[in-house]
């Protein structure tokens, strides 16, 4: 008889050679890293291994991983701080599947998630990865999908590397795409610290081939309550060396160029007005010349108002702006024209 402190219950299965490893980054998460791991027990595929990395995490992970070790498919390993890519890099190189799938500690998979995805794959050689639709839940003012609008700009199926690069076709953190051709590109970049899937994704894409969405709701992303401003101005900077690292790559005559130096031009306007906005928070009142030259269409009719009440009242800029910063960190309340602007571009493969 299981009491309230016994492990869960392994499911029956017939124990195969994987077809997909899973892989779950679990540090700073231990009180949600079991949530993760019993969607994974859900899948009504049964023939997967997985490998949580415990990163030097600060909180327990391993005691939070130990009930799951009696299920033999599910192993710790335990190395020193090193960031989420080389922290991926090590646990992918200790499976054997042919298949990779992505899962963050915090998140979870419904149980359909790895049957379709890996299908899917296995149906199209030239599928270079194969994303999903997600629920986003958690310190958000409602929940909300990551997808609403149709992916890319052909069937809504397919994606091209120009759609990926371009972000009409998103790429949610939970996809699932081939060891070797992961091992070709030379797995995650070390040398970034955010925008480090999104450069996996479009490095993969660079192989050649297409992208797969599959139209369902497959997974459920956990938006944590933190402040969104360094972590903006970061993830545009790894956006922006994620174009320039496909420009390296890319045949000078490849249309896809265009895409790329647009997307360089956009992102670097944004980080333009990202740091206008933190000096003149921070009461440097000469920025708002920089502020309004690097507005994009992106921002609402509002900020016309704005602009022309600051121009008279320049003072009064930098406690709006403060105050809007502070509503609109995740989990404050509703986005406004810029923060879910600026999310789009930024976010972590989850569009806002």
């Amino acid at each position: 008889m299981n009491g309230p402190d016994s492990p869960p219950p392994v499911p029956a299965f017939t124990r195969a050679p994987a077809r997909v490893a899973v892989i779950v980054p679990a540090c700073g998460v231990a009180h949600l890293v079991g949530e993760a791991l019993e969607s994974l027990q859900a899948q009504t595929m049964t023939d997967w291994e997985c490998v949580v990395v415990d990163d030097g995490a600060p909180d327990d992970v391993a005691g939070a991983v130990a009930p799951f070790l009696a299920d033999p498919r599910i192993t710790l390993l335990e190395t020193e701080n090193g960031g989420v890519s080389t922290a991926r890099n090590r646990a992918i190189a200790r499976t054997r599947a042919p298949l990779v799938a992505l899962l963050d500690g915090d998140d979870m998979l419904r149980p359909d998630y790895l049957a379709r995805t890996c299908a899917a794959l296995e149906a199209d050689p030239q599928a270079r990865l194969v994303t999903v639709n997600a629920r986003i839940f958690g310190s958000v003012p409602q929940e909300r999908l990551c997808f609403v609008e149709q992916q890319g700009k052909g069937d809504g199926v397919h994606g091209s590397l120009a759609d990926v690069l371009d972000r009409s076709f998103g790429v949610y953190i939970g996809s699932t795409f081939r060891r070797a051709d992961f091992d070709r590109v030379g797995g995650f970049d070390t040398g970034m610290t955010h925008a480090e899937d999104f450069d996996l994704w479009v490095r993969l894409m660079l192989l050649g081939g297409h992208a797969l969405y599959i139209d369902e709701v497959l997974g459920d992303y956990r938006v944590r309550s933190a402040s969104a401003s360094a972590a903006e101005l970061k993830m545009l900077k790894g956006n922006i060396r994620t174009f320039e690292k496909a420009l390296e790559a890319l045949p000078a005559d490849a249309p896809e160029v265009a895409v790329a130096e647009a997307m360089i031009a956009d992102n670097a306007r944004q980080l333009r007005f990202a740091l206008a906005v933190d000096r003149v928070i921070d009461g440097d009142s000469h920025a708002l010349a920089e502020l309004k030259a690097s507005a994009g269409p992106e921002l609402g009719p509002a900020w016309r108002i704005y602009f022309a009440l600051w121009s008279l009242v320049p003072q009064l800029a930098g406690p709006m702006l403060a105050h809007r910063r502070r509503r609109n960190a995740r989990g404050a309340g509703a986005p406004d024209a810029e923060s879910a602007a600026m999310r789009k571009a930024t976010d972590k493969a989850v569009p806002a």
